[in-house]
């Protein structure tokens, strides 16, 4: 391969943590004008190898040039200089300021006097030019988990990088805006830009990748290698090393009573503007409702004012038994469980480790805490064996839940959630940014919570995970409820249209 051609050539990466070797003797070259998928399981090192590239971590050695030089790189300022932009899977935003102020933030310019107006009409023409829709005035903790994605790649995009790192860009836009977010990639490289793209989505990478190299447990088990004529099936195998399932058997069962019921729900988001309106629902023992939409489309707020982090209007019972407006605790106690959106900001506290966080829910009970005291030697035994039994990848249970992949902090999650037996589960993107893996299991686990009499609330923007796994499936737009269907007799188009806001017209 002519190094004239290579904008970035890594080789012999070696990069350690304490209790892991998350890149061994890693090679990964990126042609100038090309998009390359790099893949790999949850912990793979992909991230890792990346956050390298840009500038953030310090190889323990091998060597990285970019475009024909070799480089040493001390900070992220470095990789910018050089025309390396990452848009990190965890966001890098301030929540406190707006979206202008996070995209301008860290440039020379402007350095005394910041014309806000200028620059959030610099910022929209920015947004017309790579359909990435986001109000530049709005702060950042205003937003929804999508609309923050959009940020952190329209910040990459105003520095000009030539050279851009997309951890899992897709992982939370809606359909249209993927297709979108393809053609613009496609355009960039057109121009002589070069994409390394991270992704857990194998129709993603089959359908626009030029080559892919994948890492599996630290290790290249493919490197650079054509996308000419390779399946989903073949990357998967080459991921995870073994045969993947991608679909899934639901079995027939009966359902029970009703566990949820929402009637007339109306709420407002961060902004103080409607984000539910008049939602009625109802959720049996035994059943999946799906909910399906459009990210931003009151979602969130859906979950939030079931598990108590919202108040509402109307009323919510979990076996007639009225939540709404009561604290989290009131939920709890009924027997609600919840995967929540943001599995690092609401879902974990990443400081603390994998005890700690395991036991957040059931601290106060006998045999773990006595109202008084925490038995941590029960405690962290418990948690070795949540630990093996969900094949969580971590040195030991005192390792902080933040220093975990995003696979394995999911994993802590569901272990924490499920082991408390819920009557009624809220899981809200359950395998949003998991590897193909992690995402079998993960159906696995929500499917036996159903056979065992559980009712599920799925809030998914993957309508393959939608289908998949729903026994009926409700469709939300702008806040409102535009019909529920069996999913047996349910439609993609007809789904489409009501996700566009479009009322269902059923005989």
């Amino acid at each position: 391969m002519n190094p004239n051609d290579l904008a970035v050539e890594m080789k012999d990466i070696v990069i350690e943590f304490p209790g892991v070797l998350a890149n061994d003797h890693v090679n990964f070259t990126l042609k100038k004008g090309e998009i390359h998928a790099l893949l790999g399981e949850n912990g793979a090192g992909k991230s890792t190898l990346m956050n390298a590239l840009a500038g953030l971590y310090k190889p323990v050695s091998g060597t990285i040039r970019v475009k024909g030089e070799f480089v040493n790189f001390n900070s992220p300022r470095d990789a910018i200089a050089k025309g390396i932009g990452m848009v990190h899977q965890h966001f890098m935003l301030v929540p406190t300021q707006t979206v202008t102020e996070n995209i301008l933030l860290g440039l020379r310019e402007p350095r005394f006097v910041m014309q806000l107006k200028k620059y959030n009409q610099e910022i929209l023409a920015l947004q017309d030019k790579f359909g990435l829709f986001v109000q530049p005035e709005a702060k950042i903790w205003q937003l929804s988990v999508g609309e923050q994605q959009r940020v952190e790649i329209l910040k990459t995009l105003y520095r000009g990088a030539d050279i851009l790192i997309m951890d899992e860009p897709t992982a939370v836009l809606s359909p249209r805006e993927i297709e979108e977010l393809m053609d613009t990639m496609r355009s960039m490289t057109r121009q002589g830009k070069s994409i390394i793209f991270i992704t857990h989505k194998l129709g993603e990478v089959v359908d626009i990748a030029d080559r892919v190299t994948v890492l599996r447990k630290g290790k290249v088990t493919a490197e650079g290698e054509s996308m000419q004529g390779v399946t989903k099936k073949d990357l998967a195998q080459r991921m995870v090393g073994r045969e993947v399932v991608f679909t899934i058997e639901r079995t027939e069962r009966e359902v029970g009573e009703i566990v949820l019921e929402m009637k007339n729900v109306s709420a407002l988001n961060n902004r103080g503007l409607p984000a539910l309106k008049k939602v009625s629902l109802q959720v049996r023992s035994g059943e999946i409702l799906g909910i399906a939409g459009v990210g931003g489309n009151g979602q969130s707020e859906l979950a939030e004012v079931i598990t108590g982090l919202r108040d509402c209007t109307g009323k919510i019972t979990i076996q007639n038994e009225a939540i709404s407006n009561k604290p989290p605790i009131k939920a709890i106690k009924q027997g609600v469980s919840h995967i929540p959106e943001d599995r690092t900001a609401v879902g974990t506290a990443p400081n603390l480790s994998l005890t700690d966080n395991t036991i957040m829910k059931g601290y106060r009970e006998n045999p773990i805490g006595d109202g008084w005291r925490i038995n941590f030697q029960l405690a962290d035994q418990h948690t070795n064996t949540l630990k093996e039994k969900y094949n969580i990848m971590a040195p030991s249970v005192r390792t902080p839940a933040g220093k975990l992949s995003g696979g394995n902090l999911q994993k802590l999650i569901l272990a924490r959630e499920i082991n408390s037996e819920p009557r009624f589960m809220v899981a809200m993107q359950p395998t949003r940014g998991l590897d193909v893996g992690a995402i079998e299991d993960i159906w696995a686990l929500l499917l036996e919570q159903r056979q065992k009499g559980s009712a599920i609330l799925l809030i998914s923007e993957e309508l393959d995970e939608i289908f998949s796994l729903s026994d009926r499936i409700a469709v939300i737009s702008e806040g409102e409820i535009m019909g529920v269907v069996e999913s047996e007799d349910a439609d993609i188009d007809e789904i489409g249209m009501m996700m566009t806001g479009m009322q269902l017209e059923r005989e």
